[in-house]
């Protein structure tokens, strides 16, 4: 199948690289003229037949935003375009409303393997028409993992639905990386244990705590066994949040994801004025002892 993708960074470069190993033709475009196999957009149109599908890698809001309007006015109708990067589901509704006034389709698709998916292939979680998105499954097949398909992909529900369900997924994510990193620094200050990497190692296998998430901070200790070669500063890029949101907005409790969310933000304080409100707080009612700046 041929295929469109805009987008050649950590994660596109890598799903052209695994398309084209099942056999897909796949036109990228990027600015990067190093991975680039377009020129611009439209030279990307140009070199695609009818009906075209273009797949969208880029990041989210703005980019995402200009570079679907940017293809609306290439393409034509019949043509399908799928945003695969960690857009807002709020966004989806807008993107899919601009090109249908066209004729041209539109899914959104959650993705989820990082810079692993090359190698072991991509979860999938997929919005939109059951027609687009079987005419996209020959793609979808190509990217998920091997094995049954309902192990790595998923038709969500209408357009919004791909997305929601991978905002959901990263905030889960948020949890379990909290509850791990929170156990890993209790095994560090824990004179008693004398092995922490060993010990995180042998949950690898007949544990309930497993996971692939668990061998990746295995691999980290592997290269780093006191992790104190990084600072404890966190970013997020947006689910987090819009997972919490959601959680307010239907009143469904999610006090881990909320906290996991919380906790990225507190690694970014080197002198938190609110443990500083608490510190004063304690020394005014019990004269506790307090630390000078």
């Amino acid at each position: 199948m041929q295929l469109g993708l805009v987008g050649l960074g950590k994660m596109g470069f890598n799903m052209r690289e695994r398309l084209r190993k099942a056999g897909h033709e796949v036109v990228g475009y990027d600015r990067n003229p190093d991975v680039t196999d377009s020129d611009s957009l439209a030279d990307l149109v140009g070199k695609l037949s009818a009906p075209r599908a273009i797949w969208v890698m880029v990041p989210a809001g703005d980019p995402t935003r200009e570079t679907v309007e940017a293809l609306g006015e290439l393409l034509s109708e019949g043509d399908v375009v799928i945003d695969g990067g960690n857009s807002k589901y709020t966004e989806d509704q807008h993107n899919a409303a601009g090109l249908a006034e066209r004729g041209i389709h539109y899914l959104d698709v959650g993705v989820s393997g990082g810079v692993w998916g090359l190698e072991n292939g991509y979860g999938l979680m997929v919005g939109g028409s059951k027609e687009d998105v079987d005419r996209l499954m020959p793609i979808f097949d190509a990217l998920r993992p091997e094995g049954p398909r309902e192990e790595g992909f998923a038709h969500a529900g209408p357009i919004g639905a791909g997305h929601y369900s991978k905002m959901v997924h990263n905030g889960i994510e948020y949890g379990l990386m909290q509850a791990y990193a929170e156990g890993f620094e209790l095994l560090d200050t824990a004179d008693i244990v004398q092995d922490v990497p060993a010990v995180i190692k042998a949950w690898q296998r007949g544990t309930v705590v497993r996971s692939w998430l668990l061998d990746l901070l295995v691999r980290a200790l592997d290269s780093d066994p006191e992790l104190d070669d990084l600072r404890g500063y966190v970013e997020d890029s947006g689910e987090g949040r819009w997972t919490v949101a959601e959680a307010i907005d239907k009143a469904v409790p999610a006090p881990v994801i909320s906290a996991a969310l919380f906790a990225r933000f507190a690694s970014r304080q080197e002198d938190s004025p609110a443990m500083r409100a608490v510190a004063s707080l304690r020394a005014q009612f019990g004269g506790h002892a307090v630390h000078k700046a």
